[in-house]
């Protein structure tokens, strides 16, 4: 199925997720353009290693098998530490997780499964790569504003765990990716809310809240058990709360703080983009009002905070087609206009 090289490539794309995984087939056009033609959803828990997870995607009617596709990207939720190369992103053959049993090594599984030309990328760094792609265009506008592309620009998700990464201009007009593991650091909170904090300490065990357990499904669900007293999933939560409830008004806000502080933090005068499915599945948890006031809370940012705008991604494929871009800019591509 490989393609000439002066004609359509096909690609493999990959998003690992600590709960599920989605995989893509796309075409790679000479003139840049990049186009879907498959994909699937298989669950990451259930696999015991990655190789089970592309046995159980050769295994399926899932129309590129791994062997055939002229280049292929994983995005992983973990630390690359390679070298920033034709991508604009650092990649690696090699990871270990924080929320998946198993590690990924390309040089121990590629060859069993026929992978000639492969990598992995930081699953952030490939939702940032999404934005480049024509998929911005139809992002929900949360705070107004110009995405400016000659400005550092901000790319936040809260899914399985949370996740950040930077797309910086580069002189010659590209854009290089920074990764980012932020969603484990510390947290801060608000008086009021150490009571709650106490909560998610007894819950997780853990002697300080991190991003990837408060802006997370697992989160959505422990401030609703500590406003409302019921232990429920994060989606019995999302499908029982409206615009109105407390839980969205606290959730809001903790997004608010954590994407205002990223923004502070890589110097996001570009915008801020929010992605991952909890907001995708719960555009109230962005669009209350709570958001907006606390992205822009600050004795002495305000009037930069002000100025940023902040859209939140419609789709969940985010992070596949970045990871399709990846593997396009991988074969020497020019990227989609």
């Amino acid at each position: 199925m490989t393609g000439t090289d002066e004609g359509i490539k096909h690609l493999l794309a990959a998003d690992i997720g600590g709960t599920n995984s989605r995989f893509g087939h796309f075409l790679s056009h000479p003139d840049g353009r990049l186009e879907q033609v498959h994909n699937l959803w298989l669950s990451t828990r259930e696999a015991v290693c990655f190789a089970d997870l592309l046995a159980a995607l050769g295994g399926s009617d899932f129309p590129l098998r791994p062997g055939d596709a002229d280049a292929a990207v994983f995005a992983v939720p973990g630390p690359m530490s390679g070298p920033v190369g034709v991508m604009g992103t650092a990649s690696a053959l090699t990871c270990t997780f924080a929320n998946i049993a198993w590690d990924m090594d390309l040089d121990r599984d590629a060859p069993r499964f026929g992978l000639r030309r492969a990598a992995l990328v930081n699953d952030f760094a490939a939702q940032a790569q999404g934005f480049r792609t024509p998929l911005a265009k139809d992002s929900l506008p949360i705070v107004p504003g110009y995405f400016n592309p000659g400005k550092v620009r901000g790319v936040m998700g809260a899914g399985t765990g949370l996740g950040m990464a930077a797309l910086v201009p580069l002189a010659d007009g590209g854009h290089q990716v920074l990764s980012s593991e932020g969603g484990h650091a510390a947290r801060f909170f608000h008086r009021e809310e150490q009571d709650y904090l106490r909560l998610v300490a007894e819950v997780t065990g853990e002697p300080y809240p991190r991003g990837d357990v408060v802006l997370s499904g697992l989160g959505l669900s422990l401030v609703h058990r500590y406003l409302t007293g019921r232990d429920l999933s994060a989606a019995a939560v999302a499908a029982e709360i409206t615009p109105d409830s407390e839980t969205t008004a606290w959730f809001a806000s903790f997004y608010g703080r954590a994407a205002r502080d990223y923004a502070l933090t890589v110097l996001a005068g570009g915008g801020m983009y929010l992605s991952g499915g909890v907001a995708a599945k719960n555009p109230m948890l962005v669009t209350h009002p709570h958001f907006a006031r606390e992205f822009v809370d600050s004795p002495s940012m305000t009037g930069f905070l002000s100025a940023i705008p902040v859209s939140l991604a419609r789709r969940q494929d985010m992070g596949l087609f970045g990871a399709a871009l990846c593997a396009h800019l991988l074969l020497g591509r020019k990227p989609p206009s």
